[in-house]
This record gives structure tokens, C-alpha cells and sequence, in this order.
């Protein structure tokens, strides 16, 4: 046996004992459900390490989330549906099935081709679960922006799309204009639904530049926590807070925290 056969019967050894009748109390009260915020937490920490491209946290993160997959097929086992060895057969018939130029007879492909086989593929296992549409099978409980750039992309590859990101940008301003339009009646309904078109269309413009909006995102919530993590620091060095500064001194110290990031 492997090392890592070794090391995986351990951890689903673990998580057995962890459920017992004389287990850990916490564990062995949680379902599905109150699992499921967990799996999702444990997603965005291994993206984290990833960007930090800090390979110990990653390994850690891995772990973490390795665990997750071991807990759900747990539970489930427990109820008789599945265990963890039918997850394990069930990932790798799949990626056998998608990657019959690897496994199969069929020649070889190029990236290109080989993405647009997969999702061949997978909307033949969709319509194979009855689910019909161009856009079935989106998870609903994705990150809007994520769920977003997935149902655009879906539509795309049946030609309800924009020829190019400029006619994006355009829709974007014909956006903007209509979220200007409903501030004077301040209606929270007509605002949420104006501002949920501009992000679309974000959404939508990220994909037509090849780029991920939640990547893109993240990296701008990461510079302005740099950027007033500095506001902070120079006013701190003059034994001051936020609170005690004025907007125009703030926005002073921005300025130079942005000017020296560039620099």
C-alpha cells in the first residue's frame, strides 16, 4: 500500500471514530447542512494560499479541505447513500469518460479543442439527468460574480453574446446611466435591481477579457486593504486615528500610499 492509501485510511479511519456514539459531541450532531458553510470556507482558504503562493499554507488548506470530503461521505455513508470509495470511483469514471483522448482511442487534442469536447461532454451528462436548458446545471449557490460569469459563458457558446469587450463597456455605461437615473427616488427595490445589472455586466466584461471577476475581486479588496492599512499608518505615526483625521487628510495619505505602490 501507498503512502498516501495509507495516510487517506487513517484520516477516513478518523473521521469514523470522530461520528462514533462515543466520539466527539460537536461531530457527531452535524449534518449535511451544517457542514456545508465549512466546505465552502475551506474552498476560498485554499484560493487564499494559492495567491499568496505560500506552498505550507496551501498543503495545509488542501488538508482542510480533503477533510471535507471525508466528513459528507461519512454522513452519507451513515445513511446508506454512498461512502468515500464511491466518491473516489465516481471523480475518476468521470475523468475517464471526459478524457477519451488520454484513456480511449480518440486522437490527440490541443487545449482549445479539449475545452470544447468537455463541455460537449458534460452537456451530455446533463441532459442525461434531465436537465434541459443551455443554462442547467449552474449552481445556484456559487458567488453571484462566479455564477454570473458561468451563465454568460454558457450563453456565449450558443451566440447570445457581445462581439467584444468595448460593446460591453458601452452596456456598461448604458448601466451606469440607469443606476444614476433611480438615485433621486432612492427606491432600495429599483436600486438593487439597477446595481445587480451593472455587476452583470462587470461579470460579463471580466469574461470577455479572459479574466476571473472574483480574482479580480479579490485583488482589489487585497490593495485597498494595503492602501489604508498605510492611511492608518501615517496617521498612527502622527498619533492620530481615522476618526481624528479629516477626508481631505485621508485621502492625502492615500494618494501617497497608491503613488508608492506604482513607484
Amino acid at each position: 500500500m501507498s503512502a498516501a492509501a495509507e495516510e487517506l485510511d487513517r484520516l477516513l479511519a478518523i473521521m469514523v471514530r470522530l461520528r462514533a456514539p462515543d466520539g466527539c459531541p460537536w461531530d457527531r450532531v452535524q449534518d449535511f447542512a451544517s457542514i456545508a458553510p465549512y466546505t465552502v470556507e475551506e474552498g476560498y482558504e485554499v484560493a487564499e494560499a494559492i495567491g499568496r503562493r505560500d506552498p505550507a499554507a496551501l498543503k495545509d488548506e488542501l488538508g482542510d479541505l480533503l477533510f471535507q470530503v471525508v466528513y459528507h461521505s461519512q454522513m452519507a455513508n451513515e445513511e446508506g447513500d454512498f461512502g468515500f470509495s464511491d466518491v473516489a470511483k465516481s471523480i475518476k469514471d468521470k475523468m475517464i469518460r471526459r478524457h477519451p483522448h488520454v484513456f480511449g482511442e480518440e486522437a490527440a487534442r490541443d487545449a482549445e479543442t479539449q475545452i470544447e469536447a468537455w463541455e460537449v461532454q458534460k452537456a451530455a451528462e446533463r441532459a442525461a439527468r434531465a436537465e434541459t436548458g443551455t443554462l442547467a446545471g449552474v449552481a445556484v449557490n456559487l458567488p453571484a460574480l462566479t455564477r454570473a460569469l458561468k451563465l454568460t459563458r454558457r450563453a456565449a457558446r450558443v451566440g447570445f453574446d457581445w462581439p467584444d469587450a468595448g460593446a460591453v463597456l458601452d452596456k456598461l455605461e448604458e448601466e451606469a446611466g440607469e443606476l444614476r437615473a433611480e438615485l433621486p427616488g432612492a427606491d432600495p427595490a429599483r436600486l438593487a435591481d439597477e446595481l445587480g445589472d451593472l455587476l452583470f455586466v462587470l461579470a460579463n466584461l471580466a469574461r470577455k477579457l479572459d479574466l476571473d471577476p472574483e480574482t479580480c475581486l479579490r485583488g482589489a479588496n487585497a490593495k485597498f486593504e494595503r492602501r489604508f492599512g498605510a492611511v492608518e499608518a501615517g496617521l498612527a505615526a502622527e498619533g492620530r486615528g481615522p476618526a481624528d483625521a479629516s477626508l481631505e487628510e485621508m485621502e492625502a495619505l492615500w494618494a501617497a500610499a497608491t503613488r508608492a505602490e506604482r513607484a
